[in-house]
Order: C-alpha cells, then structure tokens, then sequence
C-alpha cells in the first residue's frame, strides 16, 4: 500500500476549510474534515484513483473529488503520495499550480 504524506501547505488548507465552516456550524465542519480525510485513505489502495492534472518531474499531480472539494496530490514513481492541497471546487486550481 502507498504512503500518504501531508504537506504542512495542505494541513493549513485543511485548518482553514475547518475554521470557515466552523464558524456556522462545527459539527458540519467536523463531518467535512472527516469525509476529507477518509476520501484521502482511499489512495493507499488505488493511487491512481484521481484525475491525472499534469506530470512533473517528481511525478504527477492527481486530483481526487470529494464533495465540493478537491484533494490535489502527487504520485511519485515509487508510489508514495503527498497530499499537496485541498481545495473548494469554485477556487482556480491553475492559480495554485502555475
């Protein structure tokens, strides 16, 4: 089974999804966060599972859909993954990754 790292950038996105939707309602957040996170375990077992964005030198950059939100990460050549960012569905992705 593939590793799963975090970033510390996509750990921060993560805080910040839960702070926002926190502020109305903290069990929602804590649902949203949960759902993020299981969705996430999902690639140890099937790496591949996300939409190939673009290939970089380090490997590609996959997305996975959870909800309204995307779970940006990239596949290394030995199967490791890093998890590089979460991101509501209405944000521009390309901002992020120019």
């Amino acid at each position: 089974m593939a590793e799963i790292v975090w970033t510390e950038e996509a750990e921060r996105w993560l805080r910040d999804i839960h702070d926002y939707i926190a502020s109305d309602n903290s069990v929602a957040a804590a649902k949203v966060i949960t759902g993020i996170f299981e969705k996430s375990q999902e690639l140890r077992r099937f790496p591949k599972i996300g939409h190939k964005y673009r290939d970089e030198p380090e490997g590609e950059i996959r997305i996975l859909l959870y909800g309204h939100y995307r779970i940006a990460y990239l596949l290394r050549p030995s199967q490791a993954i890093d998890v590089l960012g979460v991101f509501h569905g209405a944000l521009d992705i390309a901002r992020y990754f120019p």
